[in-house]
């Protein structure tokens, strides 16, 4: 039990135990103090849904701003390619003329915001970890970016597979067969099982790859400055807006190696195949994802993909590869942050990632896979310590406005002394509360104030367990107030969550429809408000349980087990695919790298 020597491991396990304690003793032993505690609790909740609610809205105004500027760039860039049409009198068509000058118009008031976007100038390499993915999904996932215009000459692609996979190298081989010649380069890299030290999961399969895929690009000769690394999931379909966004970001930041680019996520590719209680979880989810993006100090977590300079990675040692590094995308912020003296800030990426949500065979059997899958991501209440520990330890680093220097790495950033208070409170604040609240906020607000009630006025007296001259609902005005306050408070909960999904609604349609290019039959109808009858069950059994459980866990030295999620995927399709692909670019013989095994 030696980790639990330090205060801050204390934290995760014990706030849950003491809220579920607290739910009978608190009116029964000190009902003053319950009633404050309560009060504080609920008001700060409510506080803080709001202040989501106003941010998600700010993050899906920028996401279809963002949609919108790119759409009316492609339509121009479309009219501008069509071949010039003639009336039957021979005279130009003034049709098609009229549209251009509009399409004109349009990128003229665009131009006045934003400058047009350029080619590349970095080498966008993208890390898909995998295990054990359907050959078939990974295919898609990698031919969307091969359909990028620059591909083939400023993409780099690391596939990250598991040697514990069998027969992990013939499968890099054949994806690496297929689109080695779409991009710049194609590395393959085989992270082996049992590395002292290390705990299974995508973390420590992305630090190798990086690692190693990092050092086959330099040894081909590119410069470490221009390499802008990219962990994306192997279900992520990363549209090319993403990169552009991401290359707009480098070049308007005063240091683009401080930067961490996160992009919103968002669930649309089979979400209508899974559960109702499996969609509404992960439109939730999608949706705190986005209002966290929208943080004016810049101070927010990436999930899932997000992209940081070579120069930044090396700077901070790569990845963590521990047990308490399970939750790589947030932990690696952490990391940055830390280790960058506070200097690491989230550009937020207002460009949709679209990913699937956990899909099984047979209803019970989805349900259940969501539930691991959401085990697994609260398994990074590990954070909560590391967090606490890091912001309350003092970081030496050089004088302000110096420069660190790594010869071994020609690595040369600036740096501070120390990480500011307020920053410092503000992360802390943020942790706490992406992982305390899912482990304390379901159990209060469905149970504290009917458990009080019951206790405090039962309705047989012979189920009385409190004098009522001990009641102070009853002897006090003051706290009769305060106890009807609680009582409305409640009530006012959810309608944060009822605003929240209102806009949630409108943006799905706008994605699909504006940037997916998908039908209104393919998109969400009104019949899929029934969705949210789920959201009590759902945010019980995969937010409440499963935080709940991850923080008692952490008094146990005993590491988690690490479950892949499963995810189906129809193989024709991507035939389909790949056909034209292949008509379109003949296969050539390429060189596959495997990454050396050597630590």
């Amino acid at each position: 039990m030696s980790r639990l020597h330090s205060p801050s491991e204390w934290v995760a396990p014990l706030v849950p135990l003491l809220s579920l304690l607290i739910l009978p003793l608190g009116p029964l032993l000190f009902p003053r103090v319950y009633l404050f505690l309560l009060f504080t609790y609920f008001t700060v909740f409510l506080y803080t849904q709001v202040n989501h609610v106003c941010k998600f809205y700010m993050t899906s105004c920028k996401i279809q701003a963002t949609i919108s500027k790119w759409n009316r760039r492609s339509a121009s860039h479309h009219i501008e390619q069509q071949p010039a049409t003639t009336s039957r009198n021979g005279s130009p068509n003034l049709t098609r003329e009229r549209n251009n000058n509009l399409a004109l118009d349009d990128m003229d008031d665009i131009e006045q915001q934003l400058d047009l976007y350029e080619d590349p100038t970095y080498i966008h390499t993208f890390i898909i970890p995998n295990y054990c993915e359907p050959e078939g999904l990974l295919k898609d996932t990698i031919g969307r970016m091969a359909n990028h215009r620059n591909a083939k000459t400023h993409y780099a692609i690391i596939m990250a597979m598991e040697q514990s996979e069998s027969e992990w190298e013939q499968k890099g081989q054949r994806l690496a067969s297929v689109f080695a010649d779409r991009f710049a380069y194609f590395i393959v890299t085989g992270h082996p099982a049992n590395i002292p030290g290390e705990s299974r999961g995508k973390g420590s399969n992305v630090a190798y790859a990086a690692r190693n895929g990092c050092a086959e690009l330099l040894r081909r000769g590119v410069d470490r400055r221009r390499v802008i690394l990219t962990v994306t999931d192997s279900d992520s379909a990363i549209p090319e807006l993403y990169v552009r966004e991401v290359e707009d970001a480098l070049h308007r930041a005063d240091d683009p190696h401080y930067l961490l680019l996160a992009p919103p996520i968002f669930f649309s590719r089979n979400c209508y195949e899974v559960p109702a209680a499996v969609r509404v979880t992960d439109i939730t989810w999608s949706a705190m994802v986005m209002s966290n993006l929208s943080n004016s100090r810049g101070l927010s977590f990436p999930c899932s993909t997000y992209s940081l300079s070579m120069m930044l990675a090396e700077r901070v040692g790569y990845w963590d590869t521990d047990a308490d590094a399970v939750g790589e995308d947030m932990h690696m912020w952490l990391k940055c942050f830390f280790k960058t003296n506070g200097q690491v800030r989230t550009a937020p990426i207002y460009v949709p990632i679209n990913l699937t949500n956990v899909q099984t065979e047979g209803y019970l059997s989805n349900v259940n896979a969501r539930y691991v899958q959401a085990k697994r991501h609260y398994n990074g209440v590990a954070d909560v310590a590391y967090t606490l520990k890091n912001a309350f330890t003092r970081h030496r680093g050089a004088p302000k406005g110096s420069l660190l220097d790594d010869a071994s790495s020609g690595l040369a950033l600036a740096a501070t002394s120390s990480v500011s208070w307020l920053d410092k409170v503000t992360v802390c604040f943020l942790i706490l509360e992406a992982h305390m609240i899912p482990a304390t906020s379901g159990w209060l607000m469905f149970a504290a104030v009917p458990l009080m009630q019951f206790l405090l006025f039962p309705p047989f007296s012979a189920l009385a367990l409190v004098d009522p001259a001990q009641n102070p609902i009853l002897t006090s005005d003051f706290y009769a107030q305060l106890w009807n306050m609680v009582k409305i408070i409640t009530v006012l909960l959810p309608f944060p969550l009822f605003g929240t999904l209102a806009i949630y609604e409108q943006l799905h349609r706008a994605i699909d429809r504006e940037f997916l290019q998908k039908s209104k039959s393919e998109s969400r109808q009104w019949k899929h408000l029934l969705d949210y009858t789920n959201l009590p069950v759902a945010a019980w059994l995969f937010m409440t349980l499963p935080s709940t459980l991850a923080c008692v866990k952490r008094l146990s030295q005993v590491e988690q087990q690490y479950i892949v999620s499963e995810k189906l995927f129809k193989d024709e399709d991507t035939v389909m695919i790949m056909d034209d692909l292949r008509q379109e670019f003949p296969e050539q013989k390429v060189n596959l790298v495997v990454a050396a095994a050597a630590s």
